[in-house]
């Protein structure tokens, strides 16, 4: 049997199908040419999915830090102040 050939067979015994992943990670697939009590393989091909986006605590640190002008501490206390005063008026 040739090259060409043994592939030829190999894809008439394969089907693709997609199918949804149902509640409780679980698929169903039907195959009307299989009878009851066959064996079948099954391969599940996941899509990519794209890197993660977590970062490390630093790297948090550093883009909230990045975003946001460096204020002192005075900075800080001023604000504070300001706010407290504007809930007496």
């Amino acid at each position: 049997m040739s090259v060409l050939e043994l592939q030829q067979s190999i894809l008439n015994l394969l089907q693709n199908l997609t199918t949804k992943i149902l509640p409780g990670n679980k698929i169903e697939i039907e195959i009307p040419e299989a009878e009851i009590g066959d064996s079948v393989d099954v391969f599940v091909i996941l899509p990519e999915k794209p890197a993660s986006k977590r970062g490390s605590v630093l790297e948090l640190i550093e883009q909230a830090r990045s975003k946001h002008a460096f204020r002192t501490t005075e900075d800080i206390d001023r604000q504070l102040q300001q706010e407290r005063d504007s809930w007496d008026s």
